[in-house]
């Protein structure tokens, strides 16, 4: 008995070996269907064997769903074999990078370890420095103050001859005094054709502009408020070219401290 293409097509897509069983047990009912069985056998024998076909294809279909389903899975584990890969060599990858993050950071706090007790040491210094130079300034200032007291009581002892070739006599003495917040070097009176003048002055080592200007608010102040005439006058050791003609522009009667000799 011929098969059909059907049925052909369905043992095709079977296991071999299935399929073999199948093919064994159709030529096994051919045979017998020719020798011996009857009409209404055979009837039954068709309906047995169209069954039997549908259960072929249906297990054919099973198989090849099953066959998808499994090339699905096998699918699916090499694209997440192939994602652990790359996780693992990512892993890998960021390991090395916090490996070598720590070791900057190692030398980073080193660094600043270092740099740490640099600054202690540089504020030792620069305390001791600091200790010297206040101790050099205090000396500078002590000779200074010797210094300038020295030409100041130079000062007192010569002014008097010195302002007479100026046409002044000076009367009494002449003083350092403070003048409500300010010290006045020179504080003294006298007259010149009669008038009375009022005779202030700074002793300085070497004056500068500014030392000039603020000399001169005090003398306007005093000017101010003592309303009397006053003749200015600066006894210094040095004197810039400069400082001349400043004070000579400012009107200020200036000595050099050799003069009082």
């Amino acid at each position: 008995m011929p098969y059909s293409v059907k049925i052909l097509r369905g043992l095709d897509e079977l296991d071999p070996k299935v399929k073999g069983v199948i093919l064994d047990l159709l030529e096994e009912i051919e045979k017998n269907t020719r020798e011996s069985v009857k009409r209404s056998d055979f009837d039954e024998l068709k309906a047995a064997f169209t069954e039997l076909t549908k259960t072929v294809n249906e297990l054919a279909e099973a198989q090849k769903r099953s066959e998808e389903r499994l090339t699905r899975v096998e699918i699916a584990i090499e694209q997440l074999t192939e994602a652990q890969k790359k996780t693992e060599i990512k892993l890998n990858e960021l390991a090395e990078a916090q490996k070598r993050s720590e070791e900057r950071l190692t030398r980073v706090e080193i660094a600043i370890e270092q740099l740490a007790e640099a600054q202690k040491k540089t504020e030792i210094k620069f305390n001791e420095l600091a200790e010297v130079q206040k101790n050099t300034i205090e000396r500078l200032e002590g000779i200074s103050n010797s210094v300038g007291y020295s030409l100041e009581n130079n000062a007192y002892k010569g002014l008097p001859d010195l302002l007479k070739k100026e046409g002044i006599d000076v009367e009494g003495r002449i003083i350092r005094k403070y003048y409500e917040e300010n010290q006045i070097n020179i504080w003294g009176s006298g007259k010149k054709n009669g008038e009375t003048l009022l005779i202030l002055g700074e002793v300085k080592v070497r004056p500068s502009k500014k030392e000039i200007d603020r000399f001169l608010r005090i003398v306007d102040k005093i000017i101010t408020k003592e309303r009397k005439n006053v003749f200015t006058v600066f006894v210094a050791h040095d004197y810039h070219p400069n400082i001349e003609r400043y004070l000579t522009e400012k009107g200020i009667k200036y000595y050099w401290s050799y003069e009082l000799e």
